[in-house]
């Protein structure tokens, strides 16, 4: 008999085969393709007729795999065309390195056996109710949003909402923004729960995820917790979808197969027909905007944990204050840091940059460096001796030939957080200064650094935004935002309501045990208004007054932007291509095309790049017309498109 076959490359439908085994849709299968030899899983439809004759070739052989689900395989369809990238790249997200993993003996999946202890942990009656509403028709899809400040204990209320789930015998998914943050998440899970959960990331071993994999697709394995892409593991039973921090946009895969996982989860939710739990202390616009349509419920937790109350706010004016030279901190913000310290007081300098600095130029011939492969500059690393591009990786080193004479003698403008904890450590020398970056946190030590801060071995801390991720720092009762300036630019649609959400999740970290705790804003921005909307302990107010003005100007949530990136080596060339590729679109599309412009990143790994903006009606009809058009374009030789639905930055 004759069988479709969808294969994990970059082919849009499936293949026919024939077969004399008893296969059914889902099967994993070993078929040859070209010379050699490739798994693939039986589709529930056939590649369109097409009038060529081929030879048919015959399946080699089915795998001990359970089969993969309808739900998931009708999840992958809608996936492909929504994202509109090809079926077989929707399905090589499915397998592990483009194979299916075969059964392995029950006792290899024994580290991950279900065993739920009971524990002391006592939910608040606010949590309570919130538990309560989450858990209603807690059997089919539903979304519900669990927004609450920082420190209020939502953890503890989904925890219980996942026990329901997993003691009916289901498997349970956590999604998590950050792989930095699931040491520190799988702690908490193993107090509360008494197992182990199964850990999901790129820094896991093959071995581990083989394990993993398979005892997922065998329903072995109960809970995932997991970055973007456990979102696509074959579950063989899926009860619950947790995303936490749903706002973050590290769920948007931006490299690759572009998709956004909150989106994608709860997509996914709806075709396995399960409950899926959005948290968060400031939603997303998208998830604000549902909520106020009344497509998603929520339930919200005022109360931080022991009654502990917020931080307070105090602007310090550096139009008053006059900076030394070389210098970043104010004399009120030293007086201020003093007086937290000496109530032994922990405290964090918060600067959304890592290295030294971000620009350094030659102060005889006045060239900067910049990355020979990229348009930006590039950043010094003290620690490391070097300057690296933080979007190709390019490295290279300080030493360079002058034009004018000699080497270059060289400037530093700006600040990173290495340089601020240069500055920290020479104005409180005798305290022990940690850096908190992706630079410093994804090391093997990590965790005993963690642990020191934890314990207030630690008395400052200098760090980025991974900081504000989920992390409980019990005597960090101050926060100082070193430049709020400057983190308030950026080729950024969403650039207010990152701004909103990043600063209530950095407060979050402060005055989590009770004690009083205040964050600093040192800034030159005379518009305290801002300020003081950004950090209003009711989010709702701005997020109202931001969906105003994405209504009024027809921006997402309220229309959909597709972005087409043309990439080229060579730039003229890639220029005309995108005139004519507009030409081309712009009177079949089911929307309006803008551009094309230079993208603000306007060369990135050696390639040059041009961006087009599609916007339309929030429907699929758009994904459709937009790929319908891109299959009937040929490009020119040398000259690559990448297409993003629902982009969240705009480099």
């Amino acid at each position: 008999m004759k069988v479709p076959i969808l294969l994990p490359n970059i082919f849009n439908h499936p293949f026919t085969y024939e077969s004399d085994l008893n296969l059914k849709v889902g099967d994993y299968v070993i078929v040859p393709f070209g010379k050699s030899k490739i798994t693939g899983v039986v589709w529930d439809e056939f590649e369109k007729k097409n009038n060529k004759n081929f030879k048919i070739k015959r399946v080699l052989k089915k795998l001990d795999v359970l089969p993969l689900k309808i739900t998931t395989i009708k999840f992958l369809n809608w996936f492909s065309e929504y994202n509109i990238i090809p079926k077989g790249m929707a399905l090589k997200l499915v397998l592990l390195s483009s194979n299916a993993i075969e059964k392995f003996s029950k006792n290899t999946y024994q580290n991950f056996k279900l065993d739920i202890k009971s524990n002391s942990f006592k939910l608040s009656e606010e949590q309570k109710k919130s538990l309560k509403k989450m858990n209603i028709s807690n059997q089919k899809f539903r979304v519900h949003v669990l927004q609450g400040t920082t420190g209020s204990g939502k953890t503890m209320v989904y925890f219980e909402a996942l026990k329901e789930i997993i003691n009916k015998g289901f498997q349970g998914l956590i999604l998590l923004p950050e792989i930095g943050l699931t040491g520190e998440f799988e702690k908490k899970f193993l107090e509360f729960f008494g197992f182990t959960p199964a850990v999901w990331h790129s820094g896991i071993s093959k071995k581990k995820k083989e394990i993993i994999w398979s005892g997922i697709a065998s329903g072995d394995i109960k809970v995932i917790i997991g970055a973007r892409s456990s979102l696509f593991l074959p579950f063989r039973k899926l009860g619950l979808i947790i995303v936490d921090e749903e706002h973050d946009q590290s769920y948007k895969q931006d490299e690759g197969v572009t998709y956004n996982a909150r989106d994608m989860a709860i997509s996914r939710a709806s075709f396995e027909n399960i409950p899926i739990n959005l948290i968060t202390a400031v939603p997303s616009i998208e998830t604000y905007e549902n909520i106020k349509k009344g497509k998603y419920t929520i339930s919200r937790l005022k109360e931080r944990y022991q009654n502990a109350s917020l931080p307070n706010y105090e602007i310090i004016n550096l139009n008053e204050t006059k900076l030394e030279k070389q210098s970043w901190l104010s004399k009120k913000i030293i007086d201020k840091v003093n007086f937290h310290l000496e109530k032994n007081d922990q405290v964090l300098f918060f600067l959304n940059r890592r290295g030294f600095s971000p620009h350094a130029l030659c102060k005889n011939c006045f060239n900067s460096y910049s990355c020979p492969n990229c348009s930006i500059n590039l950043v010094y690393h003290k620690k490391k001796n070097n300057l690296l591009c933080h979007y190709c990786g390019f490295k290279s080193s300080l030493k360079r030939n002058c034009i004018k004479d000699g080497d270059c003698e060289f400037i530093f403008s700006g600040p990173g957080v290495e340089r601020i904890s240069e500055e920290v450590k020479k104005k409180f020398s005798s305290k022990k200064v940690e850096i908190f970056s992706s630079d410093t946190m994804n090391k093997k030590d990590a965790s005993i650094k963690l642990e020191k801060i934890i314990n207030n071995e630690v008395q400052i801390l200098v760090g980025t935004q991974l900081i504000s991720k989920g992390f409980h720092f019990p005597s960090l009762n101050c926060i100082v935002v070193v430049d709020i300036d400057l983190s308030s630019h950026g080729h950024d649609l969403r650039g207010a309501e990152k701004n909103l959400q990043l600063y209530h999740q950095l407060s979050g970290r402060a005055g989590r045990t009770g004690k009083s705790a205040t964050v600093y804003f040192q800034t030159y921005n005379t518009n305290t208004k801002m300020i003081s909307d950004l950090t209003n302990s009711n989010p709702d107010i701005f997020l109202d007054k931001e969906l105003g003005i994405r209504r009024q100007n027809e921006l997402p949530p309220f229309q959909r932007f597709i972005s087409l990136i043309l990439t080229g080596e060579d730039e003229k060339k890639l220029e005309k291509e995108a005139f004519y590729f507009k030409n081309f679109i712009e009177k079949k599309i089911e929307g309006r095309v803008l551009g094309p412009v230079s993208a603000p990143i306007f060369r990135l790994k050696k390639k040059y790049r041009i961006r087009l903006l599609v916007r339309g009606s929030k429907s699929i009809k758009l994904q459709k017309s937009v790929a319908k058009i891109i299959s009937g374009y040929k490009f020119s030789t040398g000259i690559k498109l990448s297409v993003d639905v629902d982009p969240i930055n705009f480099n």
